[in-house]
């Protein structure tokens, strides 16, 4: 692959895409529900219900825009405008949409539609954007800065996203209502228009001359509806047969659902299990995400130190004594105490931050992996699986936490709950995350890829270019049938992955 320099400008162009990344999803898993219950009618029961529905539309878009963007370099339109930032640019009139699902007094379809036209919007520019680190580079490091930088960007997003309600409550007269969230989605509307611009103008990706013969030769022969659609499960269940993948899924869902459920239950826990506000709910989100800034910047040297492994096991354990100091506070103290509620969020900021980060930092390398073993650049085929599984299991704990408040008691637009609905809300913010995060810390033991076994999968990956298929050394051979999951002598196409 051809090496451009790499500037400061195209590191922060790139992480500023998770304004729209991490911001929305942040935005969504914290108050949409809340938001829906409150202000909009609907029972959590149908609130769930949307989540549910705009998955399954998404089982079929998201990872169809992945295969057609790897694809798209084989045709007059990939060749002009890139087969990846074309879709950026495309996606800019669309996403103030996302200000359109904040109109309260609307019907349940209203909201239905809003919701999945906007995760569609939001596919089509994230699909394409979580490729294109593996386009501008194959420098172990500079893939590491690329994920360091998105993952701060995003964090930052966060922390407006958990602090904007507070501010726009406080400048509309102290008092909460829809139109507090109406004017967050506008601004982060117009924010999502300016950073996808941004990402567009500052990024590039690899010329269709460099992609693989077995690459364009696929592509042209599938580049129809009825060829893209033929070979679209193919692509995406083989990204599951690379063994790396299938570890750094585990430890990704391990952390990003148990912040998906913890997201969704916080609020409630604030409002009706310890006596807080809304505001406070808002303010204590900041807090946490202050901290998980804070977290990112530590977690990316250390992570080039000690691996990512390691630091994933670490930033467990800080997010597991964050969820027990929540729990303490419940059953402890009988009135509102705001330190112990700071120091428990803080702390499992700490942990949360360096979870965000890690997955993203480890799917960077994800298609080098696979490059070793189909002898083939898929990186859209590995970005529709991770921002469909991203979404899926966003809206599953969402939608999860949605039917078990109804099923604990919980009663829509009341101010109070009853004991049963508050210990419900308890439960499932403390036993939901703890779950995941441990099965996510089990999966961490098992993942060996660092700096050092890279370079060596990176150096196996040339000498098969050059033609040479036997091991050199038996620790090389092991490292990289580690990585891949499959026997030296299967690697660089002689298999039939993706086939």
């Amino acid at each position: 692959m051809a090496q451009r320099k790499i500037k400061t400008i195209n590191y922060v162009a790139y992480g500023l895409n998770d304004v729209l990344g991490a911001g929305s999803m942040a935005v969504i898993s914290g108050w949409i529900l809340f938001f829906y219950t409150t202000f909009c009618g609907l029972s959590a029961m149908q609130a769930a219900s949307i989540f549910a529905i705009a998955r399954i539309l998404d089982a079929v878009a998201s990872p169809l825009i992945g295969h057609i963007s790897d694809g798209l370099g084989s045709t007059a339109i990939g060749r002009r405008f890139g087969r990846r930032r074309v879709f950026l640019i495309g996606a800019v009139p669309l996403l103030p949409s996302f200000a359109l699902m904040w109109v309260s007094g609307q019907e349940y379809l209203y909201y239905l539609l809003t919701y999945v036209f906007f995760e569609l919007v939001y596919a089509s520019v994230l699909i394409p954007y979580e490729t294109l680190a593996a386009e501008m580079t194959d420098d172990y490091r500079k893939k590491a800065k690329f994920a360091g930088a998105r993952i701060l960007v995003g964090q930052i997003s966060a922390i407006f996203a958990g602090i904007l309600p507070a501010w726009i409550v406080a400048n509309a007269g102290g008092k909460e209502s829809a139109t507090t969230f109406l004017i967050m989605g506008i601004i982060f509307s117009v924010a999502f228009m300016i950073v996808v611009l941004t990402v567009w103008a500052f990024t590039w990706e690899r010329s269709p001359d460099e992609l693989a013969e077995e690459d364009r030769k696929k592509a042209d022969a599938n580049w129809t509806i009825i060829g893209t659609l033929k070979t679209l499960f193919v692509n995406l269940s083989s990204t599951m047969r690379i063994r790396a993948f299938r570890l750094h899924l585990g430890m990704y869902l391990g952390g990003y659902i148990s912040q998906d459920i913890f997201n969704a239950a916080f609020t409630y826990f604030v409002v009706f299990a310890i006596g807080g506000s809304v505001v406070i709910a808002s303010e204590m989100m900041a807090v946490t995400y202050i901290a998980q800034l804070i977290a990112v910047a530590v977690a990316i040297p250390l992570v080039l130190k000690i691996s990512p492994a390691p630091t994933y096991r670490l930033a467990v354990g800080f997010y597991l004594i964050g969820i027990g100091v929540l729990l303490a506070q419940f059953m402890m103290f009988d009135q509102f105490q705001l330190y112990w509620l700071a120091a428990a969020v803080i702390l499992a900021g700490f942990g949360r931050g360096a979870l965000n980060y890690i997955p993203w930092n480890t799917y960077n390398y994800m298609a080098d992996v696979d490059q070793i073993v189909t002898a083939r650049r898929r990186e859209g085929s590995f970005a529709g699986v991770m921002t469909f599984i991203r979404k899926a299991t966003q809206a599953a704990a969402v939608m999860f936490v949605g039917i078990i408040l109804e099923a604990g008691g919980f009663v829509s637009g009341a101010e109070t709950q009853n004991p049963e609905a508050v210990n419900t809300i308890v439960a499932t913010l403390v036993i939901g995350p703890v779950i995941v995060l441990l099965l996510g810390f089990w999966v961490s033991t098992k993942f060996k890829l660092n700096g050092d076994t890279h370079r060596v999968l990176m150096e196996e990956i040339q000498r098969f270019k050059e033609g040479n298929t036997q091991p050199i050394e038996k620790s090389r051979q092991h490292i990289v049938e580690d990585l891949s999951g499959w026997p030296y002598d299967k690697l660089w196409g002689n298999n039939n992955v993706g086939r």
